[in-house]
């Protein structure tokens, strides 16, 4: 069936109307990104020529994703709204719970028992209020999204930083927090920094081993974690024609990791093969009647200079495989450099499992081409020298591969195949080893490789490739092995060397599925009852945060000084954690633990000035607000990069953490912080980060005359009451400045 067709229609009735009119307005030729985003204005009224990387624009996006572990928080927030059912289509799907073990004929029954409540939970609530429901099994959030909901043109958001795998058809979507999603839902303006826009112009063909993770891999090392931050990456160019949609979406997917807003692609014969392909036909007859309006315009390609802020180029033609890490996903390096990195490195040259799936890199064309490497090992009479798991992007692509003998061609070689599911890309991996703290090396098909993400071992040296790349490594079990020109021993002693990948960009017969794990919700959801037991562990309905008092922040101590990468995942890890992620009081006790404090360099290890005895970040947090004393945290770089969590922002904010200062901010994260009521600063002079000292009291003042653009005073005062003052930043506009003055953003929306 096609979901939401309705709202489809209607979107490509006014849509073309609505493009031209913006470009009659602001008389210039337009990028696709701008078409898209002028034309989910929230009010026409407001369209002028926004300025870019500056101001405040309100949308009005056509839908709502969320998956199961941000969407506990996204949905207790929508129940405090008073709202009878959402406003726009929203979904949830329960992908991230799930533990990756012994495979998905084991390990889904067990996680369906062990997250049972959580599951009830949403599932009721989806109910309740118009929300379609897809179950535990269905499949991975992006991947699902892409088959049945995406829609070139659209606009959408959802609680996960990987909503952008969207924009492979051509959707400008957007990764959240809960609180931004709830505003969606309720029919509420979606407040957006109108952003920069980076065109990536491609120009060939790819060929042999590249794949379209090769071109999001090296754009990464083009453009570092914290390079698209606040803004859109927006693909253009002959080149774009000659990616799948699939492909495509694996590229929008990980612009996640240079922290871009989101990435897009021009509509185009792909897109409406892929549309057709998963049964929308009318989707894809409507999207080309508006195909003009679903590309750049032919001024922009012919000067891009004129229309981006950054243009970079790419030729697909001499695009090598790129392999990225460890521990960052901006390490990256081409296959034919890698061995002599991993050498002067000292990486850990056995490379012990390789890891294929997670919503970067799960389609039926990567399972395929994949696959044809995994045949070569009978064929050429080798054997895997490396363990092997295999994540489906969903239950669809599962049922089609397992049809045409995917699946059997893995589990041939050894491949375990897990449920259809995240797993071990959000820490979702119960990995049996002889030592689970060795430094070892794994290569994944996934998007991110911080230290201690898959499998919670901080000496797991994790490497990000093409699914291709990790299939060819996992045979070999040697970092240094390069498949395009490396040959191995088979066990007749001969040199062999694999074949170049290949496979079908969609299914010669077409999708299949038993079931795709779909619930829709009741007609009338006003009877059902949303029941969480007082004394539950897993689930605990929200208390507003208390406003304002109107003073100044004073003599706040210092929580913990950050050092280094501070992602969302150091601030509130998932693995273990995920179980509480309906919890807020619970999962608070996992606040900034695998943080590295600057003055001692250890994990959850502060200085209590209550005292005068180190403890973890979340038990000295609770020491301080059980007297009432708000507290500080400072970071350097790019502080929340990572996931859309906002819990990282909850549990600082519930344990009365008042500020965040830091030398710059993801920009989900400091969003998240707005919503919650947080004060996110950054530094005027990045080196007064080296003034703060550990024993500190910290107080932030001139909040009685808080406004845009203007600067606050910090002022520091030293165990030996020595003081140095100095000026922090924000990007706080009146309607943010509000949350903060009411607690948070849903606050405002309460009265």
């Amino acid at each position: 069936m096609v979901y939401d067709i309705e709202m489809m229609r209607t979107f490509y009735a006014s849509y073309a109307m609505r493009v031209d009119a913006v470009q009659r307005k602001l008389g210039k030729a337009m990028t696709l990104a701008e078409k898209i985003l002028y034309a989910h204005l929230y009010d026409e009224k407001t369209l002028c020529a926004f300025r870019r990387g500056e101001d405040y624009v309100n949308f009005r996006p056509d839908r709502v994703a969320m998956q199961d572990a941000t969407a506990q928080m996204a949905l207790l927030q929508f129940m405090n709204s008073g709202q009878q059912r959402v406003a726009v289509p929203s979904t949830v799907h329960c992908d991230h719970l799930i533990q990756a073990y012994k495979g998905a004929s084991a390990d889904l029954p067990v996680a369906q028992e062990t997250n049972k409540e959580v599951y009830g939970f949403l599932k009721s609530v989806a109910s309740k209020y118009n929300i379609g429901f897809w179950k535990p099994g269905a499949g991975i959030i992006h991947q699902v999204v892409l088959e049945n909901y995406a829609f070139p043109g659209g606009m959408m958001v959802g609680t996960d930083s990987h909503t952008p795998n969207a924009g492979g058809l051509g959707m400008i979507a957007i990764g959240v927090g809960g609180a931004d999603a709830v505003d969606v839902m309720t029919g509420m303006e979606w407040e957006l920094k109108m952003p920069k826009l980076i065109g990536v112009h491609l120009k060939g063909n790819l060929n042999g081993w590249a794949s379209p993770k090769d071109v999001i891999l090296k754009l990464a090392g083009l453009l570092t974690v914290k390079g698209a931050t606040n803004a859109i990456i927006e693909y253009f160019g002959e080149g774009t024609a000659s990616l799948s949609a699939t492909g495509k979406a694996t590229i929008c997917n990980m612009g996640a990791e240079v922290g871009a807003t989101t990435s897009i692609f021009p509509y185009d014969a792909e897109m409406e093969k892929y549309l057709c392909a998963t049964g929308r036909e009318e989707v894809a007859k409507m999207a080309s009647e508006n195909a003009s309006c679903l590309r750049a315009d032919k001024e922009v390609e012919a000067a891009p200079h004129l229309y981006y802020d950054r243009v970079i180029e790419i030729d697909l033609s001499v695009l090598e495989p790129y392999i990225n890490g460890p521990f960052t996903p901006d390490a990256a390096c081409p296959i034919s450099e890698f061995a002599e990195k991993v050498k002067q490195n000292g990486y850990p040259q056995k490379m012990e499992v390789g890891l294929i799936g997670s919503c970067t890199n799960s389609s039926y064309q990567d399972l395929s081409r994949a696959a044809s490497l995994a045949r070569q090992v009978k064929a050429k009479g080798l054997k895997m020298a490396a363990g092997l798991i295999i994540n489906p992007g969903s239950e669809q692509v599962y049922c089609t591969a397992r049809r045409d003998g995917m699946i059997a061609d893995f589990e041939a070689v050894g491949g375990v195949i897990m449920t259809n599911a995240c797993g071990p890309c959000i820490g979702q991996w119960k990995r049996v080893t002889d030592d689970p703290m060795r430094a070892n090396s794994i290569v994944t098909s996934f998007n991110r490789n911080f230290a201690k993400r898959a499998d919670g071992n901080p000496n797991t040296h994790a490497f990000v490739a093409s699914p291709e790349v990790a299939m060819a490594l996992a045979i070999a079990g040697n970092l240094c092995f390069n498949p395009l020109t490396d040959t191995l021993t088979n066990e007749q002693g001969e040199q062999v060397r694999l074949d170049a990948p290949v496979g079908d960009t969609l299914p010669e017969k077409g999708f299949t599925v038993d079931d795709n794990g779909y619930v829709a919700p009741a007609a009338d959801g006003k009877d059902i009852e949303v029941s969480i037991a007082p004394d539950s562990a897993r689930l605990q309905r929200l208390a507003p945060f208390a406003p304002w008092d109107g003073k100044d922040l004073e003599q706040m101590p210092l929580l913990i000084k950050t050092q280094g990468k501070c992602t969302t995942d150091h601030i509130s890890m998932a693995g273990p954690w995920l179980r509480f992620r309906g919890h807020l009081e619970n999962i608070s006790d996992n606040m900034l633990m695998g943080a590295v404090n600057a003055f001692n360099g250890k994990t959850n290890c502060v200085w209590n000035r209550l005292t005068g005895e180190y403890d973890a970040v979340s038990a000295v947090a609770k020491q301080y607000k059980a007297k009432a004393i708000p507290s500080i945290v400072v970071a350097e770089e790019n502080y929340g990069e990572g996931s859309s969590r906002e819990h990282a922002a909850m549990e600082p904010r519930f344990l009365n953490v008042r500020v965040i200062l830091a030398k710059s901010f993801a920009r989900i994260h400091e969003t998240n912080l707005k919503k919650q009521g947080m004060l996110a600063l950054t530094f005027a002079d990045k080196s007064d980060y080296d003034k703060i000292q550990e024993h500190d009291c910290i107080s932030v003042c001139g909040l009685d005359h808080f406004a845009p653009r203007k600067p606050l005073q910090v002022v520091v005062t030293h165990e030996d009451g020595t003081e140095d003052t100095f000026l922090a930043l924000h990007t706080y506009n009146e309607m943010q400045i509000g949350w903060f003055k009411a607690g948070c953003a849903l606050n405002t929306f309460r009265k």
